[in-house]
């Protein structure tokens, strides 16, 4: 919803209204319209800057999102680095040129 980035729901956490807050449900299990969202804080930023959440939730008026956002911090995938990870006994891998 934040980044309008294609995923499949598994990928995606999906958030409720309880009262005028915007809560996680990541089992999906909690009753009321749901939104979906990337579970990383750039598409939760993106989200909240567009005042998609209200809108997709049907809300009137602002909605406070400090669970969602205590649990997208928590449950973030730590970025990946470009470079590979070390090999265990500290050996450069060498590769075989064929012609």
């Amino acid at each position: 919803m934040g980044c309008r980035a294609r995923a499949a729901k598994d990928d995606l956490l999906r958030t409720t209204l309880v009262g005028d807050e915007c809560v996680p449900d990541p089992r999906g299990t909690l009753p009321g319209r749901g939104a979906y969202v990337h579970p990383d804080e750039a598409c939760l930023d993106l989200a909240v800057r567009r005042r998609s959440l209200p809108r997709a939730l049907r809300a009137r008026g602002p909605l406070t999102i400090g669970r969602l956002r205590e649990w997208v911090e928590r449950h973030q995938a730590p970025p990946q680095s470009e470079a590979p990870p070390p090999r265990a006994n500290g050996a450069e891998e060498q590769q075989e040129v064929t012609r």
